[in-house]
């Protein structure tokens, strides 16, 4: 394991400390008002997220809202799925960052406004990024100009990006469509890895309770064996046939042991892993102006204007 960004640790480890001294406890808030309130910012400020007219609201695939940004010059057409624990965010929460991805890296951005738990639990979420991948294995060559296709995201993006390559392999037969995947912190234990479960109570971005919480809302009425089920949780399914990969941990994140085994288990099924373990990085710290999101941010529009 190479860590990277070891220069920027003492700006980041301060940022860290100011972000878990700021930030208040749960406490004994009901979870209902607590999933509210994130829902209403999930960085606790005031301001909404910035809406670029660049953005193109649609809805493709018999039904799936999605966003998106469509540069003078398309190369290829990358799949974004957006984070949130499957429960809040949207795919026009980071209209600055895909757009500058599409003009950067010359792609056509769609990102999945995919339904959220806990009104749509398990498999709504997987079932609207399964439909959005199939309609642009289709028709992307016709919409976009292109057939080269890449897919990822952050978070529980992540997460569902996996799923939603091996939904493709396993219920339709379609391998190679899809040329690279950009994995970010994301949770492929849904049974929680050691990381999780020893990361305790810090008041980062995602700690071990946030993280069960979120298990719990997107998978309700199953128990840790039930979440081991490789559609729920990819760790655990053969990952033969999928694309080369790019796997981003911090490691002060919970989920840095899911990204640890992925990369192993994904370069053991035969496919090119690059690794990325950002020191001192908190869970989502690409939603924050650090100097390691911004060579982060860099390093994923390279690999995918590359891939």
């Amino acid at each position: 394991m190479t860590i990277t960004d070891e220069d920027c640790l003492a700006e980041t480890s301060a940022f860290n400390e100011q972000f878990e001294t700021a930030r208040p406890s749960r406490g004994e808030v009901p979870d209902a008002t607590a999933l509210e309130l994130l829902r209403r910012n999930r960085l606790g400020g005031d301001a909404p997220p910035v809406r670029l007219p660049q953005g193109q609201d649609r809805v493709v695939a018999g039904g799936v809202p999605v966003r998106a940004f469509v540069p003078d010059h398309v190369d290829g057409v990358y799949l974004h799925i957006h984070g949130g624990g499957w429960a809040i965010g949207a795919a026009g929460g980071q209209d600055e960052k895909l757009w500058r991805l599409a003009e950067q890296a010359r792609l056509a951005v769609v990102s999945v406004e995919y339904r959220l738990a806990p009104e749509h639990p398990f498999p709504a979420g997987p079932d609207d990024c399964e439909a959005v991948a199939r309609w642009l294995v289709d028709h992307a060559a016709a919409e976009f100009g292109t057939r080269r296709l890449l897919i990822g995201g952050e978070s529980a993006g992540a997460h569902l990006s996996v799923l939603t390559l091996l939904r493709l392999r396993d219920r339709h037969g379609i391998t190679g469509a899809y040329r690279a995947a950009q994995l970010t912190f994301g949770p492929y234990d849904l049974s929680m890895t050691p990381s999780q479960r020893l990361f305790g109570s810090r008041q980062l971005l995602s700690n071990t309770d946030s993280l069960r919480r979120s298990y719990e809302r997107f998978t309700p009425g199953m128990g840790a064996e039930d979440r081991r089920d490789p559609e729920v949780s990819p760790l655990y399914a053969d990952l033969a046939g999928l694309p080369p990969a790019r796997i981003v941990v911090g490691t002060e994140d919970p989920l840095l042991d899911d990204s640890l085994f992925l990369a192993a288990r994904w370069q053991a099924a035969g496919a090119p892993v690059q690794l990325g373990v950002v020191a001192g990085a908190m869970h989502g710290f690409t939603l924050f102006p650090l100097t390691i999101t911004e060579r982060e941010q860099q390093r994923e529009q390279d690999f995918l204007a590359g891939a």
